[in-house]
Formats: structure tokens, C-alpha cells, sequence
């Protein structure tokens, strides 16, 4: 069970995205952060990670995996591409 709310959630990984970037960026991609819901932080990855077929890998191996190391090992993490913002909670906590 996630012991911390999605509000300190929201803050953790806004502070810790950042140390997924590099690798991110060492692919002319781009990551933004949307918000979380019920321990599950989603994200949008951009630039060349737009469309790519390795970005589900890539947020599943490279960001949700570091974030699970930093933050709490049942931290999800889902990404969507830009356009799909409807598929989004209702309800997501940004911070």
C-alpha cells in the first residue's frame, strides 16, 4: 500500500523527473509532467520520444524505474502523446 498522497506524490516526482532527463534528452526527446492519480504519475514525452515505438519502454524501464528507486518502489508511471489529454483522470492532482 502507497503510503503517501497523491498531493506529496505530485511533488516528489516534479522534483525528481528531472534526474530522467538526460537520457531522455541524449535522444532529442522531451518529458513533461501531467499529474498524478492514485500513485500513478503521467507523463508526455515529446520530441523525437513523440511516436516513438521504444517510448512505452522508455518510460516503463528508464523513468518509472528510476522514479520507483527515488520515490517508492509501487510508483507507476504512463505516458501519453500530445493530443490525448482526454484520456487523462478526470481528478488529476498537478502540482
Amino acid at each position: 500500500m502507497m503510503p503517501f498522497s497523491d498531493e506529496d506524490l505530485c511533488e516528489a516526482v516534479k522534483n525528481f523527473l528531472p534526474t530522467t532527463e538526460a537520457y531522455i534528452k541524449s535522444h532529442q526527446g522531451t518529458i513533461n509532467f501531467l499529474g498524478i492519480k492514485d500513485a500513478t504519475a503521467y507523463i508526455e514525452l515529446g520530441g523525437t520520444c513523440n511516436g516513438c515505438s521504444m517510448s512505452t519502454l522508455t518510460t516503463k524501464m528508464v523513468i518509472q524505474r528510476k522514479l520507483r528507486e527515488l520515490i517508492h518502489p509501487e510508483l507507476n508511471v504512463e505516458s501519453i502523446f500530445p493530443g490525448q489529454e482526454d484520456q487523462l483522470p478526470k481528478d488529476l492532482v498537478k502540482c
